[in-house]
């Protein structure tokens, strides 16, 4: 990892933010020149993180990137769907503005031709450049993460990711099922390799491509864990022992809940292994020892992005920019983990 001299800026833009900012005391051996711009988007990112107090789940990439910069305690997600807000953080405008509350439409032609932030980096002499998930891929991006209105060069997307939601998890019978809990050894998967290991490994290209540069850049690396399916190398699941996995009990539904505010976890529901677990009804309680497993698997796939933060900072500092760039880290939204649901 880096040492202390990062300039970090640190902003929190959900409850699951930690994030980055110029610390109070900037190192002496800073440059006047202008500053990169490294900004990593982590997708259904929970507080549950050493930085934040969590005491069981391993972070310590992470954690150490907080230590030394702004960490935001009391930070929400502007919508708890992924495109609605990574647009709303990515243009500054809210969701009532951007009129964006599904995947469904592209803003600039629904709601308005609104600048985005690196967009403003790329109109002020920046190289912006993309990784992984950034803005969400789809409609809401014009099929193109907003090019090439934000981008200096074409966006960057793993090849492995197309196989996420695919039929990719071996099961206990052997075959291949589209499974909800899916630790994987990486040389047994399509391609030996996973999205977020790819996104890792082009964005530190991108970084050495940018020793010969004259001009600052503003890289965005947007990684997929520890969203669904939880596909992550297996060896982080024995860090999280499932006696070790507790469970908090459930929150009263408040009378008089709309429906529509209440999440019966229908992207869980729909994979293979929970489809199994034959529900008495359709949104019928998960059985206890499943939901261990799902906190098993949430956590483990937070310790496998904390492994790749790490190796992406630690590229950082190798390529001696540490002390010119300004590190953001931030989740477009947190993971909704209850117990009966």
């Amino acid at each position: 990892m880096p040492p202390g001299g990062w300039c970090l800026l640190c902003f929190g833009l959900v409850l699951s933010s930690v994030c980055a900012s110029a610390e109070s005391a900037a190192p002496s051996n800073l440059t006047t020149a202008p500053l990169n711009v490294l900004l990593i988007i982590v997708d259904d990112l929970r507080p549950s993180l050493g930085c934040y107090g969590d005491k069981l789940v391993r972070s310590p990439n992470i954690d150490q990137l907080a230590s030394h910069s702004l960490l935001f305690q009391n930070a929400f997600a502007q919508q708890a769907v992924c495109a609605p807000s990574r647009v709303s953080f990515l243009t500054g405008r809210r969701p009532d503005t951007t009129r964006l509350y599904d995947f469904n439409s592209y803003w600039r032609v629904h709601a308005g031709n609104f600048s985005t932030l690196p967009q403003y980096f790329k109109e002020n002499g920046y190289v912006t450049m993309s990784v992984g998930k950034v803005f969400h891929p789809g409609i809401s991006s014009n099929y193109s993460d907003d090019s090439p209105y934000s981008w200096s060069i074409p966006p960057y997307h793993p090849s492995s990711e197309k196989y996420e939601n695919t039929k990719t998890c071996r099961g206990p019978d052997g075959e291949l099922h589209a499974n909800l809990l899916c630790p994987v050894d990486i040389a047994d998967v399509p391609e030996g390799t996973l999205p977020d290991k790819q996104s890792t490994e082009q964005a530190i290209r991108l970084l050495e491509k940018t020793k010969t540069s004259t001009r600052p850049f503003f890289l965005a690396v947007g990684y997929h864990k520890p969203h669904i399916p939880f596909r992550y190398p297996k060896e982080f699941q024995k860090l999280y022992p499932l006696e070790n996995i507790t469970l908090a009990p459930d929150p009263e539904v408040p009378a008089g809940l709309p429906p529509v505010a209440y999440n019966p976890w229908m992207d869980i529901r729909q994979r293979e292994d929970v489809q199994a677990l034959n529900l008495s009804v359709p949104y019928g309680p998960i059985p206890v020892d499943f939901q261990r497993k799902i906190r098993q698997s949430y956590f483990a796939s937070i310790s496998y992005l904390d492994t790749q933060v790490g190796h992406l900072l630690s590229a950082l500092d190798d390529l001696q920019l540490a002390n010119s760039t300004i590190i953001v880290f931030a989740s477009d939204h947190g993971f909704f983990i209850r117990t009966n649901n």
